[in-house]
């Protein structure tokens, strides 16, 4: 079979960043990396939900709403898939910056995180899905479009 494009990045060279994954047609895939691979502690099953349900309804409720195909993690738990379309890559860049600075900053109800509107509404941690995003933004702050390449 075909190797799929994500595992033909070199995991073993691979740092916390923002980076293009892949280009669809007019959607594009940002791998977004919180964690290095293969090195623990990666993030918690709790933390990776709740920053999942935070970043969607935010990305979702952004100016770009109607560009955001899909959020969601990577199954290794070292980070997210983000996918849009026809948004400028810098434009992208900042957004992600921006949403994690709304995640570190966060403190209300989680949302979506009840039983009719979550498949496993019980496993979230806000606090952790905060640390998380305040440990990244140092990483992403300073971020751009030429730092897209793996």
């Amino acid at each position: 079979m075909k190797k799929i494009a994500s595992f033909c990045v070199d995991h073993t060279k691979l740092k916390p960043g923002i980076y293009l994954s892949r280009i669809d047609g007019d959607i594009i895939t940002y791998d977004i990396r919180m964690k290095k691979p293969n090195t623990p502690p990666f993030l918690s099953n709790g933390s990776l939900h709740t920053i999942e349900h935070l970043f969607a309804t935010f990305a979702r409720n952004s100016e770009y709403a109607d560009h955001v195909i899909y959020f969601g993690p990577m199954g290794c738990r070292t980070g997210f898939y983000f996918l849009l379309r026809n948004v400028d890559k810098a434009d992208a860049v900042q957004l992600i910056i921006r949403i994690f600075r709304q995640i570190a900053d966060y403190s209300g109800e989680i949302p979506g995180a009840t039983a009719s509107e979550c498949g496993n509404f019980r496993e979230h941690d806000l606090s952790g899905a905060v640390k998380e995003a305040k440990a990244y933004l140092p990483v992403i702050q300073n971020w751009n479009e030429q730092m897209l390449e793996y």
